[in-house]
């Protein structure tokens, strides 16, 4: 490719908008233009990209042996009510009626189509296991796109569904997709971990995997054990013995009578501490949320945060809301503000690190008073006792007595996930066993974020000039760069090195632009294409300039010799996948 003919141009300045490296980048450098907010076009330097990691996608999915096909991005409104996802969704399901009056969802994702395929393609256990994927568009209404392709409300995914007669298959097959993400990611380039995770919007029976790429700028938060290899998404991680001491000492507090405090106005925490001097740890938080209808309170430290997926989870709900003051106050008999965990008539969750506190300060469901000397085996229905809280850095690690949990953010790539039979079972899709009975398939789901996955790599490999491409996905292999196109004898042997190696099979592109040599060497810094080739003074004598991207390392050679070199007789280019 010549430079001179390709669309569009850099820009100088980033946008205004671009508030991370990898939107700031692909936008200077042409590989994206925004359409509308979380809409982009991407241009032939983006699409070259794409296709890298689609066939690298493609490669280990068929080698995987699953099987590609294309669904329709548009979907039958009446195949997310026969799932029950029609409603509990949200409003990121773009929703739309047709001429007919029918409606229909741009799909975010495909677990109703492909359900609805294969009741009608398969009855028999012999046509089982199967694995389909495919790459497609997809569509969500995201409240507040942001970071580019990060968070975009179209985007380019891998989406897999595999079908079972077994959960023992099921097992097999998620192993496979399992150990298939982790060759995609690597031969990406990309640092990530493989952690624990919920199964949100998709649900789900038994375990579900996230993959995060590290990255200080994502949105996720993880947390890893520092001694075993326990790691988990924030929302899922389980949590340990908490890092400080519980609320209250033992012995003779714990032993300290229930009494009731006059506490006019303090309806916080902070509140709280300021008033009585006490920590935030010597306090109960105690929320009330509304869960698929019905009113429960949830009881934490006041130094924790309660998570509501765990919530969710434990309550077996899909819906779940802080209530509003109005429904407060009917629940606990005061204002917002004194919610306590004694003598309520709704369920009280208890998380794990209240009930070690001995002696605590909490709401007394009374207007400007406070228990304290709470103490929670005494005082407080333990019954729904468990994990109801954010880990929190530094707890102990809850799968070994030695480690700590340390946090780090990142950006999730993929999400494989067990289904069970939660669509199957709901939607018909059964076949017959070996012994003529009626069965649920059953279903695994793996996702990849294909677009996604183009600014992870790039929040994982820059400098402050530019982008630093891993070979594997980058859009050219080598940059060539005569520094003037005036120079007869510098294009004579620029293009000859072109055509010699073109013809080796190595992705040029080569800079013909008229342009100052700052400028070129600016703009191949921001395009961040692995390998440089320049030709400069020493022209005349065949000599050539080779530099690394990465770390700019510089070489100097004969034309003939890293002709040679770069074709694949010897040298980094030996192979496209480096």
């Amino acid at each position: 490719m010549r430079q001179s003919r390709l669309l569009p141009t850099t820009l100088r300045e980033s946008p205004g908008d671009a508030e991370i490296v990898s939107h700031r980048y692909l936008l200077r450098a042409g590989f994206i233009r925004q359409l509308a907010a979380g809409i982009y076009t991407y241009m032939p330097l983006g699409r070259r990209v794409l296709r890298k990691l689609e066939q690298t996608v493609r490669e280990e999915m068929d080698r995987a042996g699953a099987q590609e096909l294309l669904l329709p991005a548009m979907q039958p409104a009446e195949l997310w009510k026969e799932s029950g996802r029609y409603e509990v969704y949200g409003p990121e399901l773009i929703r739309l009626v047709d001429r007919h009056g029918r409606e229909f969802a741009l799909g975010p994702t495909h677990e109703e189509v492909v359900t609805a395929l294969v009741r009608n393609e398969i009855s028999s256990y012999r046509k089982l296991p199967v694995t389909l994927y495919q790459i497609q568009t997809k569509f969500r209404d995201e409240r507040r796109p942001r970071y580019g392709l990060l968070r975009g409300r179209e985007f380019l995914m891998k989406d897999a569904y595999s079908f079972d007669s077994d959960p023992e298959g099921l097992d097999r097959s998620y192993r496979s997709m399992f150990d298939a993400y982790h060759r995609i990611f690597e031969r990406c380039g990309l640092s990530f971990r493989a952690v624990e995770a919920d199964a949100g919007a998709i649900g789900g029976q038994g375990e579900t995997h996230e993959f995060i790429a590290l990255a200080d700028i994502g949105e996720d938060t993880i947390a890893a054990c520092t001694h075993c290899d326990y790691a988990a998404n924030l929302e899922r991680t389980e949590a340990g013995a908490p890092s400080a001491a519980a609320g209250g000492k033992e012995g003779e507090a714990a032993s300290a009578p229930l009494e009731k405090l006059h506490t006019p106005g303090i309806r916080t925490i902070e509140q709280l501490v300021r008033s009585l001097r006490i920590r935030a740890a010597d306090t109960i938080k105690t929320v009330i949320f509304i869960a698929d209808g019905q009113a429960v309170a949830v009881a934490v430290r006041g130094d924790d945060e309660i998570n509501e997926i765990k919530v969710k989870r434990y309550l077996g709900t899909e819906n779940i809301a802080i209530a509003d003051p109005e429904t407060v106050e009917r629940v606990t008999g005061a204002p917002a503000g004194y919610a306590g965990p004694i003598g309520l008539t709704v369920p009280v969750l208890v998380d794990r690190s209240v009930v070690q506190m001995t002696d605590a300060v909490a709401g007394s469901n009374e207007a400007d008073y406070h228990y304290i000397h709470v103490c929670p085996e005494r005082d407080i229905d333990l019954r729904h006792a468990g994990d109801f809280r954010n880990a929190t850095e530094g707890d102990n690690c809850p799968r070994c007595s030695e480690g700590k949990l340390a946090f780090y953010r990142g950006i999730e790539l993929g999400h494989v996930f067990k289904l069970g039979t939660k669509y199957s079972e709901r939607m018909g899709a059964t076949f017959l066993d070996q012994a003529g009975q009626t069965r649920a398939a059953v279903m695994g789901c793996y996702g990849i974020g294909i677009s996604r996955m183009m600014s992870a790599v790039i929040e994982q490999n820059h400098d402050e000039n530019g982008m630093i491409w891993p070979l594997a996905v980058a859009p050219f292999q080598v940059h060539l760069i005569p520094v003037s196109v005036h120079d007869e004898q510098q294009m004579r042997l620029a293009n000859d090195c072109y055509e010699r190696l073109r013809d080796h099979g190595i992705e040029l592109l080569l800079d013909d632009r008229a342009e100052r040599p700052g400028v070129k060497f600016k703009d191949a810094d921001l395009i961040g294409i692995p390998f440089r080739i320049v030709v400069g003074k020493e022209a005349a004598n065949g000599h050539v300039e080779f530099m690394e991207r990465k770390g700019m390392k510089k070489s100097r050679f004969r034309q003939t010799r890293r002709s040679r070199a770069l074709s694949g007789r010897a040298g980094p280019l030996g192979s496209r996948n480096g």
